[in-house]
């Protein structure tokens, strides 16, 4: 039950960071930019190990 909360939480994470990111027109600054898709990257990963188990 915990996995599935923590795949929700990180699917939902992703899709607020997409959401600010549309709303901004997809600007920032470089390091704000390397970040958001780090993390985009972390989250997804963790989905997916997560989900392999």
């Amino acid at each position: 039950m915990i996995r599935k909360l923590a795949i929700t939480a990180n699917i939902l994470f992703v899709v607020w960071i997409l959401y600010n990111g549309m709303n901004e027109g997809w600007q920032g600054t470089p390091p704000e930019i390397v970040s958001y898709v780090g993390l985009l990257v972390l989250l997804l990963l963790n989905s997916y190990l997560l989900l392999k188990r």
